[in-house]
């Protein structure tokens, strides 16, 4: 690859002030990867023709005559591309023609092209193209290239034909994984039936592995886009080569704070600064200080101070700047931050926006702080606040240079975090209104961008107790990035549930890169990707400030480091639920076995399986059940069946045996078990004032399945369609360690995030 020679390129075109490279500049980047072009020559009018064409020697019985045009992108639909004999006198009337039919319209000149035959079928033209995204980076995107693209992409299933790559991330065997499951590579390999390939197996990787090598050499040199449409294939399978028949490129300053050196890669200065190991220090201080704490009323600053003692915090090293108080709640009172005992590993803010940047500034210069909570608003999400925006980051970036390293933030418009192993909660959210779970924490860690959307989860999970809950903010300093990152490193968490709205420059290649290694490390990340209209994108920078990115793009890269993508706010919850629970089961395995004593819930689970597909019985399981059916007494009623309708005369030993047989089946991978708890055979209810209850007897379904859920290491879930008169009984079963849904169709689809976490 020649670099010097692409760099070159770019700064011809931007002294030339223009912000596009022409085709011709681009067919010399091309040629510059390393990759094919056809020969050319630009000339400035029809008179020319003859002479250029006979210097130039082009080869072949045709030649392609293009306008060459920084205002005409599509130049066929023009008619600024015309194919005709190699010969002067036609190309010559060509080059006239064109020329009286773009009169009036800016015309550079006209370029005259080798022809390169190629057969245009389906698949033989590939369009490959990269960006310089700000969040994640060098992007290169492969797919259907020439005049189908736009539809093919329109009708095929997203991802399907379509291939985006992060060039930070992607190696080749990540290329040829995505391949395989790709249309394009599908097509070009022959794997469909009755078609031969067009190319090896190999070729399209190293075709898109060029582009990626070439990704940070283009950003180095200020080309900001760069798109080849299309690639065409020219040649039988032995000398099938790919050939760039048109390229197109946008010049433009980085992205700040992006800088590039064309070897090493996109580089986020300011991420580099940050002393991201104070992380450390942030979630397990042994110090704390509070200030904007109302000794006479119950403010957001006084819950703060409430929820540190609540949580156990050490309340001899908990400080509060409070001038003209003594005390608060037991904890020492000082006048302001230059008089606090100590340098304290976290701080809290809790005062108006307007103060804030100065507090910042002052615990920054007097070195007082390892780490800042910032929780009041109204920086970056308003306008007319960017001059308090400015001192902020000013004070911060200065520290950052003394002995100190200065202090890590969280936030601004931070709802706080809860550390199970900082024994703290700086959520300003009253204990009353959300009561957390004491005793032993999950291995969960919860990580938010929203501090609503990490308050409501834990209010809708209440037996689930995260290990840690961060809320992000703003993102002014630390981000979601760094907290990923650094938490990759506690094998203590097994879940990652993360919710994202915007990512802070080049974040997107630090999330990526840690979720892989979270991933490879056995564990799992879960994540909602928020703002993914145009609509959401602009809602979600009303209230954090981060511009929303492409989502098919975010998907895809998350997905490629083994992130599971949560499509919905549902879908999120209930793998919320069901991965807490079933930390420690088999993953991978997409044969399932489904039981219900309802006919229409039996038919739902086959109508909802998703990726799972439904098992075949041993000829040892059909026995089985076929023997549980006579002991229970509906032998006459019930077949051998999967999914198995039990019918409502099944009884609670009925439902157990039956179910533990299908689960010990070896063809099963994972389970489902519906149960409709009206029936007059199952011990489903608590007791009432006309009915004595049977919820909690040991031979009751909800302790066999506890019973069951403890042997068996699959992963199973169960369904409880029903109203809230069963919602005991179906708080019963999440308390035995069992995933609980309300549909088949939700637990099919939480069962079916956890079999792809695999």
């Amino acid at each position: 690859m020649d670099r010097a020679r692409i760099a070159s390129i770019a700064d011809r075109a931007r002294a030339e002030g223009r912000s596009a490279l022409t085709e011709l500049e681009g067919l010399e980047v091309v040629e510059a990867m390393g990759l094919a072009a056809p020969r050319r020559v630009l000339i400035g009018g029809a008179a020319e023709s003859a002479a250029a064409l006979r210097a130039a020697g082009l080869p072949g019985e045709k030649v392609v005559v293009k306008v060459v045009s920084p205002a005409i992108l599509h130049k066929t639909e023009a008619g600024g591309v015309a194919i005709v004999r190699n010969s002067p006198r036609e190309v010559e009337a060509a080059v006239a023609a064109m020329a009286a039919r773009l009169e009036g319209r800016i015309v550079e000149g006209f370029s005259l092209n080798e022809f390169v035959p190629f057969e245009p079928s389906l698949g033989r033209e590939v369009i490959l193209g990269y960006r310089l995204a700000p969040d994640f980076g060098p992007i290169v995107s492969l797919g259907f290239g020439g005049t189908r693209a736009e539809f093919l992409a329109s009708i095929l299933r997203p991802g399907s034909s379509t291939l985006f790559l992060a060039a930070e991330t992607a190696d080749r065997r990540l290329v040829e994984r995505e391949l395989s499951r790709n249309a394009l590579q599908a097509i070009l390999a022959g794997r469909l039936r009755g078609e031969t390939p067009a190319v090896g197996e190999g070729e399209l990787a190293s075709l898109a592995l060029t582009f990626l090598e070439a990704a940070p050499v283009l950003a180095a040199a200020g080309i900001l886009e760069f798109e080849v449409n299309p690639f065409a294939l020219s040649g039988s399978l032995s000398g099938a080569r790919f050939v760039a028949l048109d390229a197109l490129g946008k010049l433009g300053p980085l992205p700040e704070p992006l800088l590039v050196d064309g070897r090493r890669g996109v580089v986020n200065a300011r991420s580099e600064a940050r002393p991201v190991a104070k992380i450390d220090r942030l979630l397990a201080p042994a110090s704390a200080a509070v200030v904007g704490v109302s000794e006479k009323s119950v403010n957001n600053g006084r819950i703060i101070l409430r929820n540190l003692l609540k949580s156990g915090f050490d309340r001899s090293r908990l400080y509060v700047v409070k001038p003209g108080s003594v005390e608060i709640d037991g904890c020492a009172c000082v006048s302001d931050v230059a008089s606090l005992p100590e340098k304290v590993d976290l701080f809290v803010l809790v005062v108006p926006a307007a103060s804030a940047p100065d507090l910042l500034a002052e615990l920054a210069e007097r070195d007082k702080a390892e780490s800042v909570i910032v929780i009041p608003g109204g920086f970056e999400e308003k306008a007319g606040t960017e001059a308090i925006t400015a001192r902020m980051r000013s004070a911060l970036e200065a520290s950052r240079s003394r002995p100190g390293g200065g202090p890590v933030i969280v936030g601004g418009n931070c709802l706080g975090i809860v550390s199970g192993p900082g024994k703290y909660n700086t959520l300003f959210i009253p204990e009353h209104k959300l009561p957390l779970r004491s005793g032993a924490s999950d291995p969960v860690a919860l990580i938010s961008q929203s501090g609503a959307f990490a308050i409501t989860r834990l209010s809708k999970h209440p037996r689930l107790s995260p290990r840690y809950v961060i809320t992000c903010g703003n993102q002014m300093d630390l981000t979601i990035g760094d907290f990923l990152e650094r938490l990759a490193e506690d094998q203590s968490i097994f879940l990652f549930a993360v919710y994202i709205e915007g990512l802070k420059g080049l974040d997107g290649a630090k999330v990526l890169k840690a979720c892989r290694r979270i991933r490879d490390s056995g564990r799992v990340v879960l994540v909602y990707r928020a703002g993914r209209s145009a609509a959401g994108a602009a809602a979600s920078a009303s209230h954090t400030a981060s511009i929303a990115g492409d989502y098919a793009v975010t998907r895809a890269l998350l997905s490629q480091a083994g992130v599971v993508v949560a499509e919905r706010l549902d879908d999120f919850d209930d793998a919320l639920s069901a991965f807490a629970l079933l930390r420690g089961k088999e993953r991978g395995g997409r044969r399932l076995g489904a039981l219900s004593n309802a006919g229409f819930e039996c038919v739902a689970s086959a109508d909802n399986l998703g990726a799972l597909e439904l098992a075949s019985f041993a000829e040892a399981t059909s026995r089985r059940l076929s023997e549980a059916f006579e002991r229970a007494g509906i032998g006459g009623i019930v077949d051998v069946h999967n999914p198995l309708d039990l019918t409502p005369m099944a009884d609670d030993e009925a439902y157990e045996e039956c179910f533990g047989a299908i689960l010990d089946d070896p063809g099963v991978d994972c389970g489902l078990v519906g149960i409709v708890p009206l029936t007059a055979s199952l011990q489903s209810l608590e007791s009432g004032p006309d009915y004595a209850g049977d919820l909690g007897r040991e031979d009751g379904l909800a302790a066999r399945y506890g019973r069951l859920m403890a042997r068996i290491r699959k992963p199973w879930v169960a369904v409880v369609d029903s109203g809230s008169l069963f919602d005991p009984f179906a708080r019963a079963l999440e308390a035995r360690g069992i995933p609980t849904f309300r549909s088949a169709d939700r637990a099919l689809a939480a069962l079916g995030l956890w079999v792809a976490s695999g």
